[in-house]
């Protein structure tokens, strides 16, 4: 796997256009704000690589990005009210379509906003995880905003409410200053490798 030559390679509108699953994919989940394009950007040290918008809700389709031997998957973010219902549910159908495909998943990224509790959708999807036994880790995004003990704080406050395990891995990281990259990079592939 390689982080420093990750290319677009194609999006879906729907599930059923997914193909088979042929690579490794480490999947990234979460709200519609919490900073996924952002991440992604970062953690391949591209700008532009996800399209990043001020108004939550941009990335609409399952997007796959190839980096060296694994796909990097982008999904549509969940929980963002100011679609159409016909869209929100598009978006629903795309993202569980996808998690019910017989798929190679090495690592599914939670993403959820350091600076709040884990809403109801992201306990949902988190439990989805657990109880499908998918390998998972917490990302907690925009670390920036708070001071370092406070993202500790944070990061034990959402650990409880969650009530996740001990190995599950939980990082803090800020898209705007690269915290956390190099921890998440080694950590997606210790799943991949």
């Amino acid at each position: 796997m390689n982080f420093n030559n990750v290319t677009y390679d194609r999006s879906f509108g729907t599930s059923a256009q997914l193909p088979e699953s042929t690579l490794p994919e480490i999947a990234f989940a979460g709200r519609s704000n919490v900073g996924k394009s952002s991440l992604l950007n970062k953690l391949v040290g591209q700008k532009n690589l996800a399209r990043v918008s001020q108004k939550p809700g941009k990335t609409a389709t399952i997007n796959f990005f190839e980096a060296g031997g694994a796909y990097l998957v982008d999904l549509p973010g969940y929980g963002y009210a100011q679609v159409s219902k016909t869209e929100r549910e598009r978006w629903a159908e795309l993202i569980e379509g996808y998690f019910n495909q017989d798929r190679n998943f090495a690592l599914v990224c939670s993403l959820i906003d350091v600076r709040h509790p884990a809403s109801a959708l992201d306990e949902n999807m988190v439990g989805f995880l657990q109880e499908a036994e998918l390998p998972f880790l917490i990302v907690l995004t925009k670390g920036d905003k708070l001071s370092k003990s406070k993202c500790n704080q944070q990061r034990a406050a959402i650990k409880r409410q969650l009530q996740l395990a001990d190995d599950v891995p939980m990082l803090i990281t800020s898209s705007l200053k690269g915290e956390g990259m190099d921890e998440l990079r080694r950590t997606i592939k210790s799943y991949v490798d």
